[in-house]
């Protein structure tokens, strides 16, 4: 079942480079209502637990190391059909692979440094915005 509900970070890289209002307003100007909004820094240990899921894979170092190299910023998002339409919004994981108009297209540098994560099912949305946001930090 579809929930109207999706969650994103923009990454480090992106952050960095002073792309977070860009991001953000791509966004919103796609429909997105943004529930939740915070400004963090992952240490390595949080950003290993919230990938866990990929931690037997040869990239899950360099990820965790990555994650927690400057700030984030984590969002939860609301609109209809959430995360299949943010999924499109981002583009492909590699942004060489993305299409033109996309946030990776426009902001990624690589597959690794991509400048944004979107949520790839209704499951881990609900599961990725309860690790950075509690009940009543959110609209």
């Amino acid at each position: 079942m579809a929930t109207n509900r999706t969650f994103t970070m923009v990454k480090p890289d992106a952050f960095a480079d002073g792309n977070s209002g860009a991001i953000l307003s791509m966004i919103e100007k796609a429909g997105f209502k943004l529930i939740a909004v915070k400004l963090t820094k992952l240490t390595a240990e949080t950003a290993g637990k919230f990938y866990a899921v990929h931690s037997e894979r040869p990239f899950y170092n360099d990820l965790c190391a990555y994650m927690s190299s400057g700030p984030i910023v984590a969002v939860i998002l609301e609109k209809e059909n959430a995360v299949a339409d943010f999924r499109t919004l981002i583009g492909a994981t590699n942004p060489a692979n993305a299409a033109e108009g996309t946030i990776r297209k426009i902001f990624a540098k690589s597959i690794e440094a991509n400048a944004v994560h979107g949520s790839d099912s209704d499951e881990n949305a609900a599961i990725e915005g309860a690790f950075f946001f509690s009940e009543l930090e959110r609209i």
